[in-house]
């Protein structure tokens, strides 16, 4: 087919000849384009994962309110900051002992879940502002801070 030359021939035998794909300062820009929007990108979404743990924790904490609620409205007191957030979901042992718990606890988990960044939340009742106070310290783990290291607070949200 080659043999015979003709423009079309010529064109053909010369897209036969010629190889594909792609050089080495191509994937180099390539890769470097994809480093650079990785290195833009990782910042917002480290924010967002911030972000993620506060909302969560204050979803947490509305979460052991209605527990809190429920309990007392079977039981006429809300548990002593003794007993802690454990008697919403295994009947206390110690302290007031309640006579109407409910089967199966006011929770769904069988356990209290840590916040977000691992630590346990603080129940202190009567609390400071109202009937009791949880808290979640933050990121920081320790009370006060800010940003992210601020503390979470039932009555603050």
């Amino acid at each position: 087919m080659c043999d015979k030359i003709n423009d079309y021939t010529m064109k053909k035998c010369t897209d036969l000849n010629r190889q594909t794909g792609f050089t080495l300062i191509e994937i180099m820009v390539v890769m470097i384009i994809i480093g650079i929007l990785a290195a833009l990108v990782t910042p917002r979404l480290m924010h967002r994962v911030d972000e993620a743990r506060v909302t969560e924790a204050e979803i947490q904490i509305r979460n052991f309110e209605t527990a809190l609620r429920m309990f007392k409205a079977d039981n006429g007191f809300y548990p002593s900051t003794g007993q802690g957030l454990e008697a919403l979901v295994s009947p206390p042992v110690t302290g007031q002992i309640p006579e109407n718990y409910r089967d199966g606890g006011y929770l769904e988990k069988k356990t209290i879940s840590p916040d977000p960044w691992g630590y346990k939340y603080i129940y202190i009742s009567p609390g400071e502002e109202g009937d009791y106070d949880i808290i979640s310290y933050g990121a920081d783990g320790l009370p006060g801070g800010d940003g992210y290291n601020a503390d979470i607070i039932n009555w603050e949200i």
